[in-house]
């Protein structure tokens, strides 16, 4: 689970019957991050910031959300907990909390009026610990389902999964919020016969995207933090198919604490199983 890594605090806040719900991931000081953005639907707020040329190389928190674009109101949850503790980039006036946040689109489930806002980003904050996480119908995922490619009138639960790999001291862990137009490929066969399976696909429904966060204890920059979300995103493509669809605004954050010296390409292919693992586990 992402708490292997040192540090690493994650919360939820969930309405089963509403079926939306948000999970943040509270960071170290000092982390360092960046994201990859695939599919053609993202919802998302402070990414810009984390591409490599940008100012601001430290982030406070990463928040997963249902709601679609609503929810994204719940980062100011989140912002306002962390400036209540002093995190935040340094400005003249006063630090300035960067939460970096990924929104899903859940809205066709449960009640599409319920979302999560502030008080819901907050409440996720208070929850936080470093113990176990909870994963499958939680947070984020309260409302994710997959396999809508096949079947839009009955697609199968999603939720958040998780998963860690570890290379003596270094570690990768992963969080994903799969709520995927395509379905959970358990087992690498999911293009077999997929020439016969094509022309039948049904009508893309909104209500999709996968999101998640991707932590390491490995010393990077946002340049080594951008290649490992990109490695992230090969493990979307090994586990969901089809990943990254018009309909899917796949995103996912890579994260470094620091304190282990390690080759940004061997983190990568850590993360790239840690995806696809934490992805499976949903099966």
């Amino acid at each position: 689970m992402i708490t292997d890594v040192d540090g690493v605090l994650v919360g939820h806040w969930s309405d089963t019957e509403a079926r939306t719900g948000c999970t943040v991931v509270l960071l170290p000081e000092g982390t360092t991050a960046s994201v990859e953005v695939r599919g053609g639907a993202p919802a998302t707020r402070e990414l810009d910031l984390l591409a490599p040329d940008r100012l601001v190389d430290r982030i406070d928190a990463v928040l997963l959300t249902g709601g679609s674009a609503f929810g994204l109101a719940a980062a100011d949850g989140v912002m306002g907990w962390c400036e209540q503790r002093g995190r935040g980039f340094p400005t003249p006036a006063s630090p300035v909390p960067i939460v970096p946040t990924l929104a899903l689109f859940d809205l066709a489930v449960g009640s599409a009026s319920v979302r999560p806002g502030p008080a819901q980003g907050r409440a996720a904050c208070a929850a936080a610990t470093g113990g176990s996480v909870d994963h499958g119908a939680v947070g984020a995922g309260c409302g994710a389902t997959v396999g809508g490619w096949l079947s839009p009138a009955a697609p199968r639960a999603g939720g958040l999964g998780g998963a860690t790999v570890r290379a003596g001291a270094l570690v990768v862990a992963a969080l994903v919020a799969v709520n995927a137009h395509g379905s959970i490929d358990l087992d690498g066969s999911g293009l077999d016969g997929i020439e016969d399976v094509v022309p039948q696909l049904a009508p893309a429904p909104l209500g999709n995207t996968t999101i998640g966060v991707i932590v390491t204890n490995a010393v990077l920059d946002k340049v080594g933090c951008l290649v490992v979300a990109q490695g992230g995103h090969d493990g979307l493509a090994r586990s969901l198919v089809p990943a990254h669809s018009r309909v899917d605004g796949d995103a996912l954050v890579a994260a470094a604490t620091g304190g282990v010296t390690a080759p940004v390409d061997h983190v990568r292919l850590l993360a790239v199983a840690a995806v696809e693992r934490a992805v499976r586990s949903l099966a």
